[in-house]
């Protein structure tokens, strides 16, 4: 399987966030998250690619957009990511508290 960037993995805990989602709630998700505008010429070719990759599901809403659902195979790499991260950095409760409370 081939290495996400951080952007695509971004794009999966969006996708495994929401309720099928389509292109542009992922969009304004992560605009949110990064304080500024996602280019449609990078969201969608990456979101295509992790459909190619078998991560996420793409299936049309209507006659201009479509649906994405994380796959099983997207939540197991997601997993074993956290499960990598958490073995090198594990919050305090005083830092979680305060991420909780934004």
């Amino acid at each position: 399987m081939e290495e996400l960037t951080s952007f695509q993995r971004d794009i999966l805990h969006v996708i495994a966030g929401l309720d099928r989602p389509h292109g542009l709630a992922v969009k304004h998700e992560l605009e949110d998250y990064y304080g500024k505008d996602v280019n449609h010429g990078r969201l969608y070719p990456n979101m295509d690619q992790l459909s190619e990759q078998g991560l996420v599901d793409k299936s049309k809403r209507d006659e201009r957009s479509n649906i994405y659902v994380i796959t099983e195979l997207g939540k197991e790499m997601l997993a074993v990511r956290h499960h990598w991260q958490k073995s090198y950095f594990q919050p305090s409760a005083k830092l979680n508290a305060a991420v909780r409370s934004d």
